[in-house]
């Protein structure tokens, strides 16, 4: 009989940025490296003769906590993986909840019948994980081994050991991040001793215990955010443009001094050349805010500029900010840029903290009409 550890990874850029990442590759958040310590002290004393981990960044770093004190290398285990969400794959939870509600509750409620273009089919999914903890029984018999997957697979391997059929998988609650699974394998038989354990999370390092999504019948806590381009070009969406960017001026020189008609002129130009780089904020159908980015500045250092980051008073001090980062991130990634970065002015303490919260840091600083901006750099 083999024993088998079974983790999800700490928190990562998917989770915070709510964004789907399947089999999307990211690190851990700062927040996913201090749950670390406590998962490795968890299993300081369990004898682990194997450490798996999928072949995605987030699980290879989860394990190596496991892996390093015991001076154990990762094994790397394709099988572990996350379910491929095919054309999903980096889209915001916000947008396909709005726009494909149907295959959106499908994934939630009955996966089975999740059929995004390029998606992995259910049963695939199901057969491949099975496979993938037989695979480590077999290497590591009479043993005992951790291996460190992802949420959505380790449910669909949950809901088969528990014979929950897919139109049920709601009963099958959604794990922590380092939550644990033990499994017992005999001669292919599998058997669940326990699951969804994260008793070695203190609170105050529990991802579930600050959210309440996965509270919900949905799964969705209205806090989900997505973006569409900006209709900057009309009249309307002029104004509003310049509402805010004024707005955000003056909360950052505490006056409108130098604001000029000017920025909108430049926001049409980018966004006629590229309608993903001045973006309109969306909640459900209700926009809230704006992202400016611009591509072209910084490139040669291998930059991505963020140019305004706006969001509607009724939406601040809510958490929210940090989603629009996560798009920006996603947008630059693709583009090859190294870090992002953007200007904040040394009086705008609040801007300059919720930056420093997130991970910027100050990389220079420059002169200008009302005192000193800040050159705020984060890498991705």
């Amino acid at each position: 009989m083999t024993r088998i550890w079974l983790l999800r990874h700490a928190e990562a850029e998917g989770n915070l940025y709510r964004r789907i990442h399947g089999c999307t590759d990211s690190g851990l958040t700062e927040f996913g490296r201090r749950q670390l310590k406590p998962l490795g002290e968890r299993f300081e004393r369990v004898p682990l003769d194997a450490v798996y981990a999928s072949d995605l960044r987030r699980a290879q770093e989860t394990a190596r906590a496991l892996a390093e004190p015991k001076g154990l290398p990762v094994r790397i285990l394709p099988g572990l993986r996350e379910v491929n969400m095919g054309a999903w794959e980096d889209q915001c939870w916000g947008y396909v909840a709005r726009f494909d509600p149907a295959q959106y509750h499908a994934m939630n409620k009955d996966p089975e019948k999740f059929t995004v273009p390029g998606c992995e089919p259910y049963d695939v999914s199901v057969r491949r994980i099975l496979a993938a903890i037989r695979q480590i029984a077999a290497e590591n018999p009479g043993g005992e081994a951790a291996a460190v997957a992802h949420g959505c697979i380790i449910r669909l391997l949950l809901a088969r050991l528990l014979g929950v059929p897919s139109n049920q998988i709601w009963s099958v609650p959604h794990g922590d991040n380092t939550c644990v699974a033990e499994l017992e394998v005999e001669d292919g038989a599998i058997r669940l001793l326990r699951y969804n354990d994260n008793s070695h999370l203190p609170e105050e390092l529990s991802a579930f215990a600050r959210e309440d999504w996965w509270k919900k019948e949905e799964t969705t806590d209205g806090r989900d955010l997505y973006y569409l381009p900006m209709d900057v070009a009309s009249v309307e969406g002029g104004r509003t443009y310049l509402r805010r960017y004024r707005e955000t001026w003056i909360a950052s020189h505490g006056t409108d001094l130098g604001f000029s008609d000017v920025y909108l002129t430049k926001a049409r130009a980018s966004a006629l050349a590229d309608p993903m780089t001045v973006l309109e904020v969306y909640a459900g159908e209700t926009p809230c805010g704006m992202l400016e980015l611009s591509p072209h500045k910084g490139a040669g250092e291998g930059a991505g500029h963020i140019t305004l980051l706006f969001l509607e008073r009724d939406f601040r001090d809510r958490g929210l900010g940090v989603q629009l980062l996560g798009q920006a991130t996603s947008y630059y990634r693709k583009l090859g840029r190294k870090f992002l970065r953007l200007h904040v002015s040394d009086t705008n303490i609040k801007a300059l903290k919720f930056y420093q919260t997130w991970g910027f840091r100050r990389a220079d600083t420059e002169p200008d009409s009302f005192g000193e901006t800040y050159v705020m750099e984060k890498p991705l």
